[in-house]
């Protein structure tokens, strides 16, 4: 039986019901931009009760593609978000999930968007969505519909866990200090 993906809205939450959950990041470079390649990274953050990172293995990023319990694991880095579809992925086995992480925050950063002066505000079509690892079923897609113009990295959205389930919001929150501004928010 084949399910209806839902469109997110910021703030709207879903209960994905998977125990293997990919999160795939897309984006396209504005086409009237003529500076450096865009290249956007997926990052996940899994923080504990107290809402902060459990400590450095349990922050999936370009540097460290895999989380220190083996749960989450990103896709690789993608320099330039070309072609249709996911850009990055970052793969989840909720079942191996360490039981201190709480919620698991995905980002998507630019790198060295100070030295190259980027900013979301020239990314478009950026869109978070989740699927099913095993069928490849889309459940629920969150598009970025805000203009991020000063901001280097957005919180697109999070797993959490409630009631013994994992669920997932759309956030669509930026931070202008790239993924150093994110940590600092959580650390």
């Amino acid at each position: 039986m084949s399910i209806q993906s839902i469109n997110l809205t910021k703030g709207q939450r879903v209960d994905i019901g998977l125990q293997r959950a990919a999160l795939g990041l897309g984006w396209d470079p504005n086409p009237q931009d003529t500076s450096d390649e865009f290249d956007l990274d997926a990052s996940a953050l899994m923080l504990g009760s107290d809402g902060k990172v459990i400590d450095a293995g349990f922050l999936v990023y370009y540097n460290s593609p895999q989380s220190s319990d083996g749960s989450v694991m990103s896709s690789g880095d993608n320099r330039d978000g070309e072609g249709d579809g996911d850009d990055e992925t970052l793969f989840a086995n909720l079942t191996a999930v360490d039981p201190r992480v709480q919620e698991i925050v995905f980002v998507a950063t630019i790198y060295d968007a100070t030295a190259r002066r980027q900013n979301f505000g020239q990314v478009r079509s950026a869109f978070i969505r989740i699927y099913d690892q095993a069928s490849g079923e889309e459940i629920c897609k969150y598009e970025l519909d805000e203009d991020f113009s000063t901001e280097s990295a957005v919180e697109f959205g999070r797993l959490y866990r409630k009631g013994g389930s994992w669920k997932f919001e759309a956030i669509g929150r930026g931070n202008n200090g790239g993924l150093e501004g994110i940590l600092a928010q959580y650390t």
